[in-house]
């Protein structure tokens, strides 16, 4: 019976190690994502900044009055 308990505690701290790898790599990817959605915030921002100027310039061209 003790060689059980033994085998059981060597399988639980493996699922153990597993587990803290498992979270380790998780937060990794996680910090990742979140610089990725920084910087898609700012893109869009760009973009929409360039969009709107693009806009301001057609409707100071008056092309509707043709």
């Amino acid at each position: 019976m003790g060689d059980g308990v033994m085998e059981r505690l060597q399988q639980l701290e493996e699922a153990d190690r597993r587990a803290g790898e498992t979270l380790a790599r998780l937060r990794d990817e996680n910090d990742r994502l979140r610089r990725d959605l920084t910087r898609l915030g700012e893109e869009r921002k760009q973009v929409v900044t360039q969009i709107d100027a693009i806009l301001r310039d057609l409707a100071k061209l008056d092309l509707g009055q043709g």
